[in-house]
């Protein structure tokens, strides 16, 4: 298969959905937010796990106020099982000022980007940073071909991202979500599939 065949299925804003019999500690029971996917591999956040510190109290930590009760609520994530000392935020872009410019920010689509830098809390902070965002300690990355490979041995669904699963259900309600989406009961999927 040429190299460029791969972004015919490119599943940037898409959400991976684990299915029932993926036998790995991280990943089990998990849904990904899939940041970038490209011929060179893929980079999401796992959005339904969590850590034992909200946000509140991660401002806290870095001596930044919080205007936003309703963020300062919210848990921080366990994006994934690299990188876990590095945080990263998921959040829209649409209530950005214009000038209001993250110094590492990766557009992913639909008014979505992700912000591994510091300035977007700062903007947080100070009121001016995204309306919806989600904090997560660590990513997701998967080698050329890797992802591809794990779908293709049925690891994985996958369905189109959905903002309201991001930003207003409670991570442990997404799980049950993303099998909504794609009208599925996850009690009745065989945890391994066969090929014709």
């Amino acid at each position: 298969m040429p190299k460029h065949a791969i972004s015919a299925s490119n599943l940037t804003g898409h959400l991976l959905i684990a299915m029932p019999g993926l036998d790995d500690d991280m990943f089990a029971g998990s849904v990904v937010y899939v940041c970038e996917h490209n011929d060179k591999g893929a980079l999401g956040l796992i959005v339904n796990k969590t850590t034992d510190i909200n946000i509140g109290h991660l401002f806290s930590r870095m001596e930044l106020a919080l205007p936003h009760e309703e963020l300062a609520q919210l848990p921080v994530l366990i994006g994934g099982p690299l990188h876990q000392d590095r945080g990263f935020v998921l959040h829209d872009t649409a209530n950005s000022p214009d000038d209001e410019v993250y110094a590492s920010t990766l557009p992913i689509r639909d008014g979505l980007a992700m912000t591994s830098s510091r300035d977007v809390m700062d903007a947080l902070s100070r009121g001016t940073g995204p309306r919806h965002a989600l904090m997560a300690l660590g990513c997701a990355s998967w080698d050329e071909g890797q992802l591809e490979n794990e779908l293709a041995a049925n690891a994985w669904l996958t369905v189109e991202g959905d903002s309201e699963l991001l930003f207003t259900l409670p991570p442990q309600e997404r799980y049950a979500r993303a099998f909504a989406l794609l009208g599925v009961d996850p009690l009745r999927i065989a945890s391994a599939a066969g090929h014709a």
